[in-house]
C-alpha cells in the first residue's frame, strides 16, 4: 500500500492503491476482474461473469430498502496503458507508480488509470459499505471498453434486472452528462514501392516529441498537436523538390488517444544532408511557434542513423508523406444545437510502417450519425486518392440525451442540496458506454458522472484528489435518495 490509501473516503481510494498494483489494459482484465470477483466473494455477494468476460454483483437493499427499486452503478475494467518512450515501464507485470503534485495524483512516466479505477474503486467501497442506505444494487463491471466498448456492446443484459443506470466514467466535477458522440475506427494500408538506398546517401532518425496527447474525444477541441501528421508535414516541406528517401515512420498507439511521439527513418542522397538538416530544422521551428500555446515542450531530435537495406522510392516517399499531410485530423464540426459541443471530429490516430506498407489507423467521432458516415467517406477517399484500401469498423451508438429523466432529476437535486451547486447538465463528444446499453435494454433511464480527472489517456493523466470525495458523497446520497 502508499500514500494514496490515506487519502479520504479511505474505502475508494485503498482499493484504487490496490488497483495501481494489478495490470489491466484493455484485452487483458483477467486479474483486476478476479480481484472483483474476490471481493464479492469475501462478502458473500452473488456475481456472474457473462461470456464477454463483464461481472455483475448483485447487493440487496439495506434493512427496510429491500423492495426499493434497484439501480445499476457502471464502470468499466480496463485502462489505457501509455508511457513516455524514454520511460522503463512492462504494464503486463509492474505496479504503477503514483506521485502527488499538488492537488493532483497522477503517475510517474504512464497513465495513472484513474479512467476509469476511480470509478471501479467507488463500486467496490459501496460494495463493501455496511454504513450506507441504498435499496438493490447491481454494480455492472464491463471490460475493454478503451480499444471500442466491445465489452458492453458484447453485455448479457438477462444479468441486469433494473431499469436505472449511474455510470461512473465522466471526467468533469459539477457536470451531469446525459448523453455522448457515437463513433468507429477506419484501417488504411498503402502498398509502396522499395528500392536500395543511393550509394554513398547518408540515414537519420527523426524524432518528434514532447507532445500533451490526450483523448481524442475529451481533448480534441483544445487544437493540441498531432505528433504524427506534424512530422510528416515538416519531412514534406523539408525534402522540397529534393530526393528524399524514407524507409520507415511510426507514431501514435491508441484509437483514442492523440499521437504525442512519432518517428521517421530518412536516406538523403550524398551531399544533401546539411541542406535537408537545415530545411528541417526550419520547418520545425515554424510549427513550434504555431503551436507555442497548446504545445510548449515540443521538441525534435535528429540522429545520425544505420543505412537501411531498403528505403521506399522518392515517389513512394513522397505519396506516403503526402498521405499522411493530407488525411484529416481534429475537430471537423461544432454542433449547432448545444453551443460549446464538438459535433464531429477525427483522429489520425496511429501509423505504423513495415517493409513496403504503411498502415494508417482513424477513429472518428460524431453526435449526428450521417456526420459520423461522411467522415469515414472523406477518409476513405484520401486514402483513394493516394492508392491505399479502406477497411471501415462497426462502430458504436451514441447517447441521445433525455432532459425529461427521472434520475437526472433526482440527482440533481442531491447535488445541490449535498455540494451546495446547480449541476451543469451536458452531453460529452467522447463515447461512453450507455449507448449501448441503451440500446440493448429499452427504457434504461441513465446518468453518468464523476470526479474531476485531467488528460486521460496520456502520461499526463492526474486526478483532483478532494473531487474524489465529493464525487463518492453525491454517489451514495443519490443511493439513499433513490431508496
Amino acid at each position: 500500500m502508499t500514500f494514496v490509501s490515506d487519502f479520504e473516503p479511505r474505502p475508494l481510494w485503498s482499493h484504487f492503491d490496490a488497483i495501481l498494483t494489478i495490470p489491466r489494459g484493455s484485452k487483458e482484465e483477467e486479474r483486476i476482474r478476479s480481484y472483483v470477483v474476490q471481493v464479492a466473494e469475501r462478502l458473500g455477494l452473488e456475481h456472474l461473469v457473462d461470456a464477454t468476460g463483464n461481472v455483475v454483483v448483485k447487493k440487496p437493499g439495506t434493512a427496510g430498502k429491500e423492495n426499493a427499486a434497484a439501480t445499476i452503478l457502471q464502470a468499466h475494467l480496463d485502462m489505457v496503458n501509455e508511457k513516455n518512450s524514454d520511460v522503463e515501464f512492462d504494464f503486463s507485470t509492474d505496479a504503477i507508480k503514483p506521485l502527488l503534485e499538488g492537488e493532483y495524483l497522477t503517475a510517474d512516466g504512464t497513465t495513472l488509470g484513474s479512467d476509469n479505477g476511480i470509478g471501479v474503486a467507488a463500486m467496490l467501497a459501496i460494495m463493501e459499505a455496511t454504513d450506507l442506505v441504498h435499496g438493490p444494487l447491481e454494480f455492472l463491471f464491463t471490460i475493454d471498453e478503451e480499444t471500442g466498448l466491445t465489452g458492453a456492446a458484447g453485455l448479457d443484459p438477462t444479468l441486469l434486472s433494473a431499469k436505472r443506470l449511474i455510470n461512473l466514467d465522466s471526467e468533469a466535477e459539477g457536470a451531469l452528462t446525459v448523453g455522448c458522440a457515437g463513433g468507429a475506427d477506419t484501417d488504411l494500408a498503402l502498398a509502396l514501392e522499395t528500392v536500395p538506398p543511393p550509394a554513398d546517401a547518408t540515414a537519420h532518425t527523426v524524432k518528434l516529441f514532447g507532445l500533451n496527447g490526450g483523448h481524442s474525444g475529451v481533448d480534441i477541441h483544445l487544437q493540441r498537436g498531432n505528433a504524427v501528421q506534424l512530422l510528416a508535414r515538416m519531412l514534406h516541406a523539408a525534402a522540397g523538390k529534393t530526393s528524399l528517401f524514407v524507409a520507415e515512420i511510426q507514431g501514435g498507439n491508441k484509437h483514442n488517444a492523440i499521437p504525442r511521439e512519432a518517428w521517421a527513418t530518412v536516406v538523403i542522397p550524398a551531399g544533401g544532408s546539411r541542406d535537408f538538416v537545415a530545411r528541417l530544422e526550419q520547418s520545425f521551428h515554424a510549427v513550434k511557434a504555431e503551436y507555442s500555446v497548446p504545445e510548449p515542450g515540443m521538441e525534435m531530435r535528429i540522429d545520425d542513423a544505420p543505412l537501411p537495406a531498403t528505403v521506399w522510392s522518392a515517389r513512394g516517399g513522397r505519396q506516403a508523406l503526402g498521405f499522411l499531410v493530407a488525411m484529416p485530423h481534429g475537430v471537423i464540426a461544432m454542433s449547432n444545437d448545444i453551443p460549446g459541443l464538438v459535433e464531429t471530429s477525427t483522429n489520425l490516430a496511429a501509423v505504423k510502417s513495415s517493409g513496403a506498407e504503411v498502415r494508417v489507423l482513424m477513429s472518428s467521432r460524431s453526435s449526428v450519425a450521417s456526420a459520423l458516415h461522411w467522415i469515414r467517406e472523406k477518409i476513405e477517399a484520401v486514402g483513394d486518392l493516394a492508392g491505399a484500401k479502406t477497411e471501415h469498423h462497426d462502430g458504436y451508438p451514441g447517447w441521445k440525451p433525455d432532459l425529461d429523466s427521472e434520475l437526472l432529476k433526482v440527482v440533481q437535486g442531491v447535488h445541490k442540496e449535498v455540494l451546495g451547486s446547480d449541476p451543469h447538465v451536458e452531453a460529452i463528444h467522447a463515447g461512453l458506454e450507455c449507448g449501448l446499453i441503451g440500446e440493448m435494454v429499452p427504457g434504461m433511464d441513465m446518468i453518468s458522472f464523476g470526479p474531476q480527472i485531467e488528460f486521460p489517456h496520456s502520461p499526463n493523466e492526474r486526478v483532483k484528489v478532494d473531487s474524489v470525495k465529493r464525487f463518492y458523497d453525491l454517489l451514495t446520497e443519490t443511493l439513499k435518495e433513490l431508496a
